[in-house]
């Protein structure tokens, strides 16, 4: 455990040895890294815990750099936890080079089965036990993918719970995501079109490279083939309110 701070914050990091398999505490161990976040100002104060839930999936928790954001608000009331969900950041890392190392894709597919939702909840209650103890509640907050997080937290363990904001990422209840899907493509469509209205030269360049990709085996630094479906993934930005 480490402290070190900037302006307005004191960050201490937190690493905890957790098993890869909470069914199996005795098996293998994977490394989760949490940074703790407190105002300067109230460094010493007992308060409750906020713990941020970050999108991806596969993404690390922000690292401040100054008191700003939404974090500037939350130490307000709060000392902030920062997970580093298991797979993500300074966590046990999930890469390719890591399933690499497995034997078979089956065992690469039984490796992966951890890093779900259900596994960064029970990784969170691991730690809450470990800086709270058993009877200390503690609040969440999701963003994106983290939203489904904490709706798999409230399913798992809502008796650790204070108060569970989710900022996105909330799970439909009634439809699958077909429908969710197809309520973007109207937008995304109509974002095509804006844009090519406004740069109206680049249909024909989007149209010549599609058709070249569709004739031509063409391959990414990855070694994977670049398809004109993959080429249109290109539009995905079309659907953030500040894609175009």
């Amino acid at each position: 455990m480490t402290t070190h701070t900037i302006p307005g914050l004191a960050l201490t990091d937190h690493t905890f040895i957790i098993p890869l398999d909470h069914d199996r505490p005795g098996g293998e161990q994977i490394q989760v890294f949490a940074r703790a976040v407190r105002a300067i100002a109230a460094r010493d104060e007992e308060r409750p815990w906020l713990v941020f839930f970050q999108g991806g999936p596969g993404s690390p928790s922000p690292r401040p750099l100054e008191l700003g954001g939404w974090i500037k608000r939350a130490v307000e009331e709060y000392n902030v936890l920062l997970l580093d969900q298991r797979g993500t950041g300074r966590s046990t890392p999930l890469t390719f080079q890591t399933l690499a190392r497995l034997p078979s894709a089956q065992a690469q597919a039984d490796y992966l089965k951890h890093f779900r939702a259900d596994a960064i909840v029970q990784d969170a209650e691991w730690i809450r036990r470990a800086l709270l103890g058993e009877g200390r509640r503690w609040s969440v907050l999701g963003q994106s993918y983290g939203g489904f997080c904490i709706t798999t937290y409230l399913s798992q363990a809502p008796h650790a719970l204070d108060a569970a904001l989710i900022t996105g990422g909330l799970p439909p209840l009634v439809d699958d995501p077909d429908a969710v899907y197809r309520a973007t493509y109207r937008h995304v469509l109509a974002k095509n079109r804006l844009y090519f209205e406004r740069y109206s030269g680049d249909a024909a360049q989007a149209h010549a490279i599609a058709t070249h990709l569709a004739e031509h085996d063409v391959r990414l630094p990855t070694g994977d083939r670049l398809t004109p479906r993959r080429f249109q993934q290109l539009g995905l930005d079309f659907g953030a309110s500040d894609g175009f």
